[in-house]
């Protein structure tokens, strides 16, 4: 049962930091937050993500360009590109990475305003951090683990963020129902994401991709990690901004 708790925990703490720091402000910069929440948000994405640490900067360039170029041949994850999921993440974690160490030149209207903090990345992303943090998962399940299967979800903590990606970036292009046309295969993965804490609503999102409920068009759209904002405004911690309401055309 420990091993259990752990591997949720895991997966909606990095997820919570995922949707709520990488995507939905360094990449869509829907709400605002001092820079010491900034900063914050850098050390527990750090905390939560663990060996799967994703760079605000890196995420936030690779996932406006997604937009931009979505299921076209300059899209960073497209199923309509790639022969299989692997495939499809193996070449995201390779554009990921040439836009993080700034190997590759990108156009300015992809990096403005996106948050960096090159010296907290290259510790979070180096090989001894992701080392140290597999180390200390391997050690958890060594005391904790009681029956030979649950040893099968150690990888997935080891490979929680890209296995997130793949829920989305694949399934969600694949299978789901629509609200909206749009130019591309994006879909609504489930009627109500309690898996992806909103994530999932994907169809919605690339509509209105700077809004910062991805739910709300149906009534069963509940987005978790909108709420949880709404509550975070509330207190005075990020200050949201406004969007209109919005219906389904389809």
């Amino acid at each position: 049962m420990v091993i259990i708790i752990f591997i949720a925990v895991l997966w909606y703490s990095g997820l919570f930091f995922q949707t709520f720091f990488l995507h939905r402000y360094a990449a869509h910069q829907s709400f605002k937050m001092s820079r010491f929440g900034e900063k914050l948000c850098y050390v527990l994405t750090w905390l939560t993500q663990g060996s799967n640490y994703l760079s605000a900067y890196g995420y936030g360039v690779m996932h406006r360009m997604h937009h931009a170029y979505a299921d076209t041949e300059k899209d960073p994850h497209s199923p309509k590109y790639d022969h299989n999921l692997f495939t499809m993440m193996w070449r995201t974690k390779s554009i990921y990475q040439q836009i993080n160490q700034q190997k590759v030149k990108i156009e300015d209207k992809f990096t403005k305003n996106v948050p960096q903090w090159e010296g907290f990345d290259r510790f979070a992303s180096s090989w001894g951090s992701r080392l140290a943090w597999a180390v200390a998962y391997t050690a958890f399940f060594y005391f904790f683990a009681t029956a030979w299967w649950q040893w099968i979800l150690l990888p997935v903590a080891y490979m929680m963020a890209p296995i997130h990606g793949v829920i989305i970036n694949w399934f969600g292009h694949i299978y789901g129902y629509v609200n909206f046309k749009v130019s591309d295969t994006s879909k609504n993965l489930f009627h109500f994401d309690w898996l992806m804490m909103g994530e999932g609503y994907h169809n919605n999102h690339h509509k209105h991709g700077g809004r910062a409920n991805f739910g709300g068009v149906r009534w069963h759209e509940i987005d978790v990690t909108y709420l949880i904002m709404v509550l975070l405004d509330k207190m005075k911690l990020i200050r949201l901004k406004p969007v209109a309401v919005v219906k389904r055309e389809i």
